[in-house]
């Protein structure tokens, strides 16, 4: 009987150390992040303030979709990696490779997704005007 009380007593305190990682993590997650248009030869937009917790929490956004680490051709980013700035690996001013430059990754990566949602007939946010997303300079 105590074997089965001890054995219990382990699984919910596992459980409660997953529940406070995964709280923790969450509340890990900035509201809001500005892509400053750093880098590039002329700044010819202004900043975009993109709503971080809102796609993460709200949206349910995956944090994959846009946090990457591609080794081999896959994506082995997980969620409690370190966040890299997109400009580590993507150039502002030329393609590397396989790698898009920049301003072509966020675009892609924005655009391709909030374009699928509209073609779906779902809310979404703005992709077709720069001054959507592009605060003035």
């Amino acid at each position: 009987m105590k074997r089965k009380g001890l054995g219990l007593l382990v699984v919910l305190l596992v459980g409660l150390v997953f529940l406070v990682v995964g709280v923790l993590v969450a509340a890990d997650v900035p509201d809001q992040i500005v892509i400053n248009n750093t880098g590039y030869k002329a700044d010819k937009k202004g900043p975009v303030h993109f709503s971080h917790k809102k796609h993460h929490a709200d949206y349910k956004v995956a944090c994959t979709e846009c946090h990457h680490d591609y080794q081999n051709g896959k994506n082995v980013w997980k969620e409690g990696d370190p966040v890299q700035h997109c400009s580590k690996c993507h150039n502002p001013l030329k393609k590397q490779g396989k790698v898009p430059k920049l301003q072509n990754a966020y675009h892609k990566n924005c655009k391709t997704c909030h374009k699928k949602l509209a073609k779906a007939g779902k809310k979404t946010g703005p992709y077709k005007k720069c001054s959507q997303c592009h605060a003035k300079k």
